[in-house]
């Protein structure tokens, strides 16, 4: 130190426990953060949950053993939804399993039954309108044994089939007068339709008519036993014909009481015979073909037979119709 210089004196204080804590503070801050966000978190989902699910948790900490206490985590299943599916034995899986094939399969098998129906129907439809067009196509050939009365042939469509109806014309009838003989053009028409008609599985129903023309006062044979030995001449004609006798479904005489022009029943029209080739639903209904064995009465001689379906009233064509069906025939090439 140089001679004569002020010497120079530092001085340090020390702490005396008054200044900041340090950065303990900022621990209890968090905790008290984070415990108020708990709280408000807690506060939310108690506003989200119900009745049922605030009382199952209150009875969970009042006493876990409780009935409450049945799902995983001490939760009612019957009350809180859990993500875990519940349970069950192998054996209520194994019933719940077979009840809901069963279910299924009964469902699969009336859904197909319909289904199979309706295509059934539809291709019977179908056949049943390729017929009249191959009939409508072989009465107007030129060389066909049809075009002989040609204009005498009707074609169409009823609730039972497609109807074919050969009638009569002035000077020109099927039948010789008041009998059952066909005359020779007849017989040969009849018989040229046999093997189109056997091209359909589908069996056939022949119906005679007759006009309203009464026999004497005291006759024993009317227009009833007329009209039916006329439909059995028809039928001899056709099973000549070739057309298979078991095929037949019915044969019938209608009389006069179902004529083709009501307002003119004397009409040589109305004499007439109709041969309808029935839908398949129409002839099992009919009963065709079906039958009960003397075995199954003598088992069963309470049991009941099958009711049949009453066949629909018969289709009557308005004059008008019969002269558009003529006029459309004749005028065909």
């Amino acid at each position: 130190m140089e001679r004569g210089a002020q010497p120079l004196i530092i001085k340090k204080r020390k702490g005396r426990g008054h200044g900041h804590h340090g950065s303990s503070w900022k621990v209890a801050l968090a905790d008290f953060m984070t415990a108020m966000m708990a709280f408000f978190l807690l506060m939310w989902l108690l506003g989200g949950t119900t009745e049922e699910e605030k009382k199952a948790i209150s009875q969970y900490f009042q006493d876990p053993g409780s009935q409450y206490v049945i799902g995983e985590g001490g939760a009612d299943l019957g009350l809180i939804n859990q993500d875990r599916p519940i349970q069950q034995s192998q054996a209520e899986q194994d019933t719940m399993e077979t009840a809901n094939t069963q279910e299924f399969t009964q469902d699969d098998q009336e859904v197909t039954e319909d289904k199979i129906k309706r295509e059934m129907e539809r291709i019977e439809n179908e056949q049943l309108q390729e017929l009249k067009e191959q009939l409508e196509t072989e009465i107007n050939q030129l060389d066909s044994v049809f075009q002989q009365i040609k204009d005498q042939i009707l074609i169409d469509f009823t609730a039972l089939g497609l109807r074919i109806q050969i009638v009569d014309k002035d000077q020109r009838p099927m039948f010789d007068v008041g009998s059952a003989n066909l005359k020779t053009y007849s017989k040969e028409v009849l018989q040229a339709l046999a093997p189109i008609l056997d091209k359909v599985p589908n069996k056939i129903s022949i119906t005679g008519h007759t006009d309203a023309t009464p026999y004497g006062a005291n006759a024993t044979y009317t227009n009833w036993e007329l009209s039916a030995d006329r439909a059995n001449a028809a039928r001899r004609a056709m099973l000549e014909g070739s057309y298979p006798e078991n095929k037949v479904a019915t044969v019938q005489g209608m009389g006069s009481v179902a004529p083709l022009l009501v307002d003119k029943p004397l009409e040589p029209i109305n004499r007439r015979i109709a041969i309808i080739v029935l839908k398949k639903a129409v002839a099992d209904a009919l009963g065709s073909g079906a039958g009960i064995s003397s075995d199954q009465l003598l088992r069963a001689p309470d049991a009941q037979l099958p009711a049949r379906q009453p066949t629909p009233p018969p289709q009557f064509m308005s004059p008008t119709q019969i002269d558009d069906a003529i006029d459309a025939s004749s005028s065909s090439p």
